[in-house]
């Protein structure tokens, strides 16, 4: 009698699935070259992936825990867009707990608000969806700071915006306006990191963090929670012997995808292009048909009267 393996584990590690995809392509891979150049398309590939939607698996909880006075809060560097959020009070109380709706506004909304610094509980936010990416400058601390400073002069400010982060050393720090060569209203130790003294002359950074901007600016009446369900990006496809970050279903996927990149890439595998496109296209259209939420929905219609009087 025959038996069934009694396991449903089956993945694979990158190294497979460049080799599948050349051999879908029409060609073995041969060389190390060929690995490389198949990495580097499968992390093209996944980016084009978070451009298509949603990719269901990549969806994490997160929460930030909201400090008087600042209403701008740095998101994980991989963060593609938010999907949806509220503000908790009561914290992890089942007494006292409350969810309570915040609505995002796009920037436009937001530069329309007169006083974006008055305070009470947060009612709307504004995602700024930043690259993370860290970028030098000529700019360099102008004096020694201690742990606690709440401004800080700089030999120069020019070229920096308005308001935003920040690196000295290993710290992130959040500045919400520039007067002079000075910044001010200074949040220390942002991003997880640590507030420490500086020495004079250290050189400063810009990093364009993705970050949520809260309005009003959270008061100190209560804790109050932002609490949110994010998009992150798919993992990089690494060294080559890691498993692909995705779910099992995209696997198909996955390969089909990348023996159509590589195709793109190699003169003599061309010919086979529209065959390959039309087979990762059909892949894609399978998982995600799958890869949603399957909650039903309701809509309600919004209506809006103007004017009159009794005609």
């Amino acid at each position: 009698m025959s038996y069934t393996s009694g396991t449903s584990a089956f993945n694979m590690d990158f190294t497979e699935i460049a080799e599948e995809a050349w051999e879908r392509a029409g060609r073995e891979m041969r060389s190390g070259y060929d690995l490389r150049t198949a990495r580097r398309s499968m992390n093209l590939m996944t980016i084009e992936w978070s451009n298509r939607g949603l990719n269901m698996w990549t969806i994490e909880q997160g929460s930030i825990t909201l400090v008087p006075g600042l209403n701008t809060y740095a998101l994980p560097n991989d963060t593609i867009d938010l999907l949806d959020q509220v503000i908790r009070t009561g914290g992890n109380s089942a007494s006292t707990q409350a969810d309570l709706n915040i609505s995002r506004i796009s920037v436009s909304t937001y530069a329309t608000i007169p006083n974006k610094l008055q305070q009470a509980r947060p009612i709307q936010v504004w995602i700024q969806r930043l690259s993370g990416e860290v970028s030098p400058t000529s700019l360099t601390l102008d004096g020694a700071i201690t742990s606690t400073a709440t401004t800080i002069t700089l030999s120069s400010t020019a070229g920096l915006a308005a308001a935003g982060y920040i690196n000295v050393d290993s710290e992130t720090i959040y500045y919400g306006y520039i007067s002079g060569n000075t910044l001010g209203n200074v949040f220390r130790g942002q991003n997880g990191t640590t507030a420490a003294s500086h020495v004079d002359n250290t050189k400063v950074y810009v990093n364009q963090l993705p970050a949520v901007t809260v309005w009003p600016t959270p008061d100190n009446t209560t804790t109050y929670q932002f609490v949110y369900w994010r998009m992150r990006r798919i993992q990089d496809a690494g060294s080559g012997i890691q498993i692909a970050d995705m779910n099992f279903r995209f696997l198909p996927c996955v390969v089909a995808g990348l023996a159509y990149y590589i195709a793109m890439k190699v003169p003599e595998l061309m010919g086979r292009m529209d065959m390959l496109k039309a087979a990762y296209d059909e892949q894609f259209n399978l998982a995600a048909g799958e890869d949603h939420e399957k909650a039903p929905l309701r809509f309600v219609p919004r209506q809006m009267f103007i004017g009159g009087g009794t005609p």
